[in-house]
């Protein structure tokens, strides 16, 4: 913040991180104005006008040590973080300062964290698909380059190993930088994925933007917005694809239930915020590609109790381009990545798209699949002798294509063991239409397990 100049106002109130603020002329909303404590800078957001002069603020940092009748200053502008190349490798917070102990950002070029979207004469159309390496998302729930995907799933079925992997993906496969937002993540595990991005080589074309759990619900509610802005630098200034990825959606919706409350505002459905529409479209309409280049968003969304039909998880799945559902029953059996192959899916599945040859494929493994997982039950209780001939030819290539699915990742090498690979979506085509059409109809599941493409696979 540039020196004081005459206070705008004072704190008359304090509730928990909601300050009230008497102002004789009320700043408009969503500007930053701040007071001091201790020598330190305390910054709040105006969101609400309740009277002609007073206006409600949600802080940013600890309200610890407020007292009334402290005076306000005003910022001039909404909250703002410095922006340079020298961002990438670094891991910051919300308001662009580093957590990594290195230096400040060194820069006179900001931008505002509530940047108006591109024009729409300056958007350009979703590209063509994005290959990750991964061979179930690449075949049967694949990127599109410009787009948004989702990662569903509960807790502990591997939203953040996946996350990881496509970064790793985009910096080696792409030659793109990668932005990653933490909403509300735990610090241990900020720490852990800031040094496992070091160990896998991808660090020095990444950036990590943090607002972790202990913080305000004002930071959490806003340091997506600020993750956003770095990656419309990189798009528009530096002219480069990004990956933007986000790191709990669900956080920011529960950031945003939680200052909803704190302002006064009564719960709409399920005890949401009643605004969950408005701000879930304004984060995800500014993630587009331009003339300049392409955001792409992967974004993890945690489903409370396993349940796909919470208010906050339809909203955001109204938005995504590609749905990747991660299973607790994949996850039982070993198969990783856990995604479900059958609720899985993605806007680019048609035959126009993917051409002819992709689109076969993706559906005759999703017709076996189908057909397996309907005759479970009667395995399990008749045994597999009892089916006929056809439906055990049928029952057994789709435990191999089960298996094949799986696939160990670079960025889990260190702790599996095994060396992860990346399978370019030709060779996973081949080897899917190999093992639908029996080619490898001698040879064990087992040997279809945690691997990459299937050449030199013999019984």
């Amino acid at each position: 913040m540039t020196a004081d100049a005459a206070p705008i106002g004072e704190i008359v109130e304090v509730h928990g991180p909601v300050a009230i603020i008497r102002c004789p002329q009320l700043p408009p909303l969503r500007r930053a104005v701040y007071t001091r404590l201790d020598g330190d800078t305390c910054i709040f957001e105006v969101h609400r006008h309740i009277s002609p002069n007073e206006l409600q603020a949600v802080t940013l940092h600890s309200t610890q040590g407020l007292w009334r009748g402290m005076p306000v200053y005003d910022s001039g502008s909404p909250l703002h973080v410095p922006v340079a190349e020298s961002c990438l490798g670094r891991l910051l917070n919300i308001f662009g300062e580093p957590l990594d102990g290195g230096p400040a950002i060194e820069t006179d070029h900001y931008r505002n964290i509530h940047h108006s979207p591109a024009p729409l004469n300056e958007l350009t159309a979703q590209g063509d698909l994005l290959p990750t390496g991964i061979k179930v998302v690449d075949l049967l729930c694949p990127f599109i380059r410009g787009g948004k995907a989702g990662l569903f799933g509960g807790a502990g079925v591997g939203k953040t190993v996946l996350i990881m992997e496509f970064m790793h993906a985009i910096a080696h496969l792409h030659q793109g930088v990668s932005v990653f937002s933490g909403i509300g993540e735990r610090i241990r595990e900020a720490h852990e994925l800031w040094r496992d991005m070091q160990d896998a080589g991808v660090m020095d074309r990444a950036l990590l933007v943090f607002g972790q759990m202990d913080e305000s619900p004002g930071v959490r509610f806003r340091v997506s917005l600020s993750a956003l802005a770095y990656a419309e630098y990189f798009r528009d200034s530096l002219r480069r694809d990004v990956l933007l990825v986000m790191d709990n959606v669900f956080r920011f919706v529960q950031a945003g239930a939680e200052v909803s409350s704190l302002l006064g505002r009564m719960p709409a459905t399920v005890g949401y915020q009643p605004t969950l529409g408005s701000e879930v479209a304004e984060l995800e309409d500014r993630i587009t590609s331009s003339l300049h280049g392409a955001i792409t968003s992967v974004q993890a969304v945690y489903v409370p109790a396993d349940d796909m039909t919470d208010p906050a998880v339809t909203t955001i799945l109204s938005h995504l381009d590609t749905s990747v559902i991660l299973s607790r029953t994949q996850a039982a059996k070993g198969l990783y990545p856990a995604v479900d192959p059958l609720l899985s899916g993605s806007k680019a599945m048609d035959r126009h798209t993917l051409g002819a040859a992709h689109y076969t494929a993706a559906e005759a493994v999703r017709g076996h699949l189908a057909r397996y997982k309907e005759l479970e039950d009667i395995i399990a209780m008749l045994g597999v002798e009892e089916l006929s001939a056809e439906d055990q030819q049928v029952v057994a290539r789709a435990r191999k294509l089960q298996r094949y699915l799986t696939q160990p990742f670079v960025v889990t090498a260190a702790h599996t063991g095994m060396a992860g690979s990346s399978v370019e979506l030709k060779q996973t085509i081949s080897d899917c239409d190999g093992i639908l059409a029996g080619r490898y109809d001698d040879v064990s599941e087992d040997q279809f397990y945690m691997r990459g493409g299937l050449e030199g696979l013999s019984s």
